[in-house]
């Protein structure tokens, strides 16, 4: 059988995933690469997975797996592959698979520790390496409030490193909902400032409570009414000479901090 080309309406179709709009009304995604692609084969439903020749042989596992699974295999040209991605080398796999994001009330569960809340974050790099620390310290999901990114943005997705799969996601625009329901749920609310009343060096009291960081805008940082909505603001010790740290860094030593205290204190 001859490959598939950027042309066969079933290549066309999984193209249009690479635009937000068209994610929505489809709901489905793309996942681009060997250990994305793994992980949405062992965690959520795949509809197709779409190899070049020459991945074929890097990836023969992964696609024996697709098909030991009852999903359809589809080898297609490299035109095709790079219609399906938006980077500036693809890999050569890419499967189809359903939309991950979750209702609110699904990541405030009872026994919900430790979510990391990035609200209006922009870049789609920084909410997949939030995504993915948030994952790695064992936070019981993530929230992404107000004009946030699409967290199945191929950049996104990449810079999770799997952990989108791993842990529940949430898309709410309504920032306020969200604090409301945090509040609610019983969990404090702590969001991270240069001018902070609280420095982490001295919060460990508080860090051993249920708790939701907010991490503000990757220009602007918080609003002002957000961040007057937190229990607590909390500052990050700076000593060197740096201005400050970017949303990713402060994420991950907010996040990890938590853990620290919570798995110690547990």
């Amino acid at each position: 059988m001859d490959p598939f080309t950027e042309r066969t309406p079933r290549v066309v179709s999984a193209g249009k995933l690479l635009r937000g709009p068209e994610r929505r009304k489809a709901g489905r995604f793309l996942a681009e690469g060997e250990n994305s692609v793994l992980e949405a084969l062992a965690s959520t439903t795949v509809h197709e997975v779409f190899f070049t020749e020459s991945a074929a042989g890097r990836y023969q596992e992964l696609i024996r797996t697709a098909r030991s699974a009852g999903i359809a295999t589809s080898l297609v040209t490299e035109r095709a592959i790079r219609s399906m991605s938006d980077t500036v080398t693809p890999p050569g796999v890419v499967a189809v698979c359903d939309l991950l994001d979750v209702p609110l009330e699904r990541a405030l569960t009872p026994d919900a520790r430790l979510l990391a809340v990035p609200v209006a974050i922009a870049e789609p790099g920084n909410a997949g390496t939030v995504i993915r620390v948030a994952d790695a310290v064992g936070a019981d999901g993530a929230i992404l409030a107000g004009d946030s990114v699409d967290p199945h943005n191929g950049k996104c997705v990449r810079s999770s490193a799997g952990s989108l799969f791993h842990l529940p996601i949430v898309r709410e625009r309504d920032t306020g909902a969200v604090l409301d329901a945090l509040t609610d749920s019983g969990i404090q609310i702590l969001a991270t400032a240069a001018d902070g009343e609280v420095s982490l060096d001295d919060a460990d009291n508080l860090l051993a409570a249920p708790t939701a960081w907010l991490f503000g805008n990757e220009a602007h940082g918080l609003d002002a009414a957000v961040a007057a909505r937190a229990d607590h603001r909390v500052r990050i010790p700076i000593r060197g000479r740096a201005e400050s740290f970017n949303l990713a860094t402060a994420a991950s030593i907010c996040l990890y901090a938590s853990a620290r205290v919570q798995h110690r204190r547990s």
